[in-house]
């Protein structure tokens, strides 16, 4: 029989070596901290000043002297629309880099356990909603990310190759729109979400009387909070096994109008919104089907509002550190 064949999902050893490439990040630090908080004794993460992922030989080298027994690659050149569309070679080539080098690392010290995360933009941009995940390569992408994307998808095909090749039961999760504690509110780099956070606090705390936001504000999303995320992440590796990504969200979408509405009453902002139609809006819609993670008997537990509220005060308690 194979690993594969073997394998049948189950409690993870709480003391057996758990590597979180990506640590650090917004999705990486979440599911440290949900880690540690289940009894995770052995966890390992790397600094990228300490290990570059993008160096094949220092990456097959720490593999081989940490022999982790799971992994969750959470690691990758993320960005928002701006940043995408601006440096598609960079999304492209340094998260082929990060996904090539990890897993194939991975693979030579037969890691038991390996969650690859990617993201919702791998789906054509007017893919029927919500989105299931056999939506996956049946259209054009959104052009504004399809760098990010092909990587990604790239990615979910490694995995499904490993399966079939090597017989480990590897598996990959695809989150919506993710924020939280951790999130990066940079000017030029952020996603929707702290976008918002940010542009709101900063017009709250100077007095502005109008704020514009890019595009019609008629795009719906769907936002997951990342503690959510991580909990979906530690359930999946002990309950799901199948060579299918699985679509990670809430099942639920706003507009980004109504997302602006409740950033503004959450940082207190009481001028006009406005909207600048002539920016790109992105796809219209992006609902996730979540079924096959409610089969799993998983399910979101944090509210939007809730979440950016708690997300505004961390903002807030970390402004010197996260402005740029």
């Amino acid at each position: 029989m194979s690993a594969l064949e073997d394998f049948r999902p189950g409690r993870l050893n709480r003391d057996d070596c758990f590597y979180v490439a990506g640590h650090r990040g917004l999705v990486g630090s979440a599911i440290w901290r949900k880690l540690q908080a289940e009894g995770f004794t052995h966890l390992v993460g790397r600094t990228s000043s300490e290990l570059d992922l993008r160096d094949r030989n220092a990456v097959l080298d720490f593999f081989a002297e940490t022999k982790p027994r799971y992994v969750v690659l959470a690691a990758a050149k993320v960005g928002g629309i701006l940043a995408n569309n601006t440096f598609p070679v960079d999304f492209l080539s340094e998260n082929l880099q990060i996904q090539l080098n990890v897993l194939d690392a991975a693979r030579v010290q037969g890691v038991e356990r390996l969650l690859f995360l990617g993201s919702s933009c791998i789906y054509p941009k007017f893919a029927e909603q919500p989105i299931r995940e056999d939506s996956l390569l049946t259209g054009h992408l959104e052009p504004t990310n399809d760098a990010y994307a092909i990587a990604k998808i790239a990615g979910i095909m490694h995995i499904q190759a490993v399966r079939r090749q090597y017989g480990l039961p590897w598996i990959s999760a695809m989150p919506t729109n993710l924020y939280g504690p951790g999130d990066n509110f940079s000017l030029t780099g952020s996603h929707v979400l702290p976008a918002l956070i940010r542009r709101y606090d900063d017009a709250a705390r100077s007095g502005d009387k109008s704020v514009t936001n890019w595009g019609t504000g008629s795009p719906r999303r769907e936002f997951l909070h990342v503690d959510d995320m991580a909990s979906a992440c530690l359930h999946l590796m002990e309950h799901y096994d199948g060579p299918s990504q699985v679509n990670v969200g809430t099942g639920t979408d706003v507009s980004i109008k109504e997302l602006a509405e409740i950033v503004a009453k959450a940082v207190g902002y009481q001028g006009d919104i406005e909207w600048d139609a002539s920016k790109p809006d992105g796809t219209p819609r992006k609902l996730l089907d979540v079924s096959r993670l409610t089969a799993a008997g998983w399910s979101a537990s944090i509210g939007l509002e809730e979440g950016i509220d708690s997300t505004v005060a961390w903002y807030r308690n970390n402004l010197g550190l996260i402005r740029g």
